[in-house]
């Protein structure tokens, strides 16, 4: 285990685990029928519950470490959202530093399982297109 400011790290069957104050950010293997058709390199990671000022910086830095474990023109990155019930301003700074790592290094990010509040606002701020969007949030 290895120790950082508010956070753990160990490996847990075959994942990466990351507890922070706010509960733990997977990151694994996504399996091959979720793959694009380009012959990205998925990973996937979890956002945590709530995505804003208090987290913005570990999940951030969790995520670019992840992309950059990943092939150059290749890494697919999936961001679920599923478990995050609130996105502030600077969740979505967050969420724009990653892609914009991202696309830096031609990887692709996805954000899946969306709440209708987070779809609504990355359409009015027209981040929409930056983002593969998949998958709603169950209601």
């Amino acid at each position: 285990m290895v120790s950082g400011i508010g956070t753990a790290l160990a490996l847990h069957g075959g994942s990466l685990v990351s507890v922070g104050r706010r509960g733990p950010i997977i990151y694994s293997e996504e399996t091959s029928s979720l793959s694009s058709s380009n012959n990205a390199v998925p990973r996937r990671i979890a956002a945590p519950e709530t995505l804003g000022l208090d987290t913005r910086h570990e999940f951030r830095r969790a995520a670019i470490d992840l992309l950059d474990t990943l092939p150059e023109g290749r890494g697919r990155l999936v961001i679920d959202l599923a478990p995050t019930a609130h996105v502030d301003s600077a969740g979505l700074g967050a969420l724009m530093l990653i892609q914009r790592h991202a696309a830096e290094r031609r990887q692709i990010v996805a954000l899946e399982g969306a709440s209708d509040e987070l779809r609504f606002l990355l359409t009015l701020t027209k981040l929409d297109d930056l983002f593969e969007v998949s998958g709603m949030k169950p209601a």
